[in-house]
């Protein structure tokens, strides 16, 4: 069974940020895989720059369309986003120094974060693009 299981709830309504958050679920689940099987700091540690490489990425690009879109949640959204890119640099950090308990230590955050924030702050910007977009 997968960490984070993708649901139709979780789904915002707008396709391009839907593809985008079940990408990230998939590399969430495969960080708790890669944990459970033990595979070691080299492997986690991989996918953990993957993970905050694409969510980066993933990030600008709700952004752009926000923007675009002139959704007026813009500001306060991107400071959502900026708070947890400056938490995961953080992580980051931590783990570059060696602490081996960070990819464990992540799952659960990582998982509350994702799933608060597709249900709460980007729901509500799914919602707002299909709008427009309509």
């Amino acid at each position: 069974m997968a960490f984070i299981e993708w649901a139709p709830a979780l789904s915002v309504g707008f396709d391009e940020i839907d593809e985008d958050h079940k990408k990230l679920v998939g590399i969430v689940n495969k960080l708790s895989d890669a944990v459970t099987e033990g595979q070691g700091t080299s492997v986690s540690g991989n996918i953990i720059e993957e993970l905050l490489s694409y969510t980066s990425w993933h990030f600008r690009h709700e952004e752009r369309l926000m923007q675009s879109h002139g959704d007026p949640s813009f500001f306060d959204h991107k400071q959502e986003h900026m708070d947890l890119l400056e938490k995961a640099a953080d992580i980051k950090k931590r783990f570059d120094e060696g602490d081996q308990s960070v990819p464990e230590e992540m799952l659960p955050f990582l998982k509350d974060w994702l799933t608060h924030h597709i249900l709460e702050t980007d729901m509500k910007t799914g919602h707002f693009l299909a709008d427009k977009a309509g």
